[in-house]
């Protein structure tokens, strides 16, 4: 009997499709606190991830071959152990760009239509109609990192009028992008855009990626908005040009130290937006990440190995 275990609580209808696509498996559902440890050296696949899971997983009895996760990100993943033991990884690339994407724009509408100062005006009971107040059409939004969340950004960016450009590993064109550059060529984009927006994953290349010097090459008054991933951000470059006033405000929903302290400067800057690491979060992601997980299942039955977001192991995502 081939055995599979299931995380983080799907719902029965969940659970009954990804029966009925592999109804010779014996195959568990339930939250990590709930499974006895003992069964997870005989998964063959597992979807999601947890701590129990990376201690009884990478044993050299174990029987894993496959983990889907629930996150676009693998950045936490532990790489070189799961490649020793020719451990298959997917991610869920594809299900999180329209909650990313309106996170973002979320962040933007509220700067450039003063929401923060509204809602600290309203909880003060004043009427106060000074402020900066600006439009999203006709200004440059830099995308960088442009996959399957970039792309969405870039589409609605289009729809509010955006010029839109963007950087990629690869330099492929992409929709909805005007042109595309590549790494070696960020500060160009970032020269030329009004709004910078971080979607790059954790990897070598990208660590601390956005520094002193990367923060001085934004035009004055630029907004900042990352929902990559904190590590690519020298955080105290970042609050620097914000005291200093060279960059506009930043919206921030990932950070290099998770949960943000609670004495960090960040928390009282005004011209700062944050967000718990939250931005993917939505009502329907158990539903398209089931999906995915079935997609991929179903090609695995047959061939043996999953087709879709598979992590490359030398490139970290």
């Amino acid at each position: 009997m081939r055995n599979m275990i299931c995380l983080h609580g799907l719902t029965p209808e969940q659970e009954e499709h990804i029966r009925a696509a592999a109804p010779e498996w014996s195959i568990l559902f339930g939250r990590p606190n709930e499974l006895d440890r003992s069964v997870y050296r005989d998964a063959e696949v597992i979807l999601g991830w947890c701590g129990t899971a990376a201690e009884e997983c990478l044993q050299q009895d174990s029987k894993l071959r496959w983990v889907q996760l629930w996150s676009s990100g693998a950045d936490y993943m532990p790489f070189a152990a799961l490649q020793e033991k020719g451990i298959m990884l997917t991610d869920a690339g594809g299900v999180h760009p329209v909650p990313m994407a309106e996170t973002v724009f979320a962040m933007l509408l509220a700067f450039t239509r003063g929401l923060p100062w509204a809602i600290r005006n309203q909880q003060q009971r004043s009427w106060n109609k000074e402020g900066h107040f600006t439009e999203l059409t006709g200004k440059t939004i830099g995308i960088i990192g442009v996959g399957h969340i970039g792309t969405e950004i870039a589409r609605l960016a289009q729809a509010f009028g955006m010029r839109v450009i963007g950087v990629r590993r690869s330099k492929r064109s992409a929709p909805y992008v005007e042109a595309i550059y590549s790494l070696e060529e960020l500060d160009k984009v970032l020269e030329e855009s009004d709004v910078v927006v971080n979607v790059l994953p954790k990897t070598d290349r990208t660590l601390r990626l956005f520094d002193e010097g990367r923060f001085a090459a934004m035009k004055a008054g630029a907004l900042f908005i990352n929902v990559g991933r904190g590590t690519t951000v020298e955080t105290d470059a970042l609050v620097r040009s914000l005291q200093e006033g060279h960059l506009g405000g930043a919206g921030l929903d990932v950070f290099d130290i998770e949960p943000l302290p609670e004495d960090h400067p960040l928390w009282s800057m005004d011209n700062v937006i944050i967000t718990p690491h939250i931005g993917g979060n939505t009502d329907q992601l158990k539903e398209r990440v089931t999906a995915l997980f079935i997609e991929n299942l179903q090609i695995y039955l047959t061939q043996g190995e999953p087709a879709r977001n598979v992590v490359n192991y030398d490139n970290q995502y």
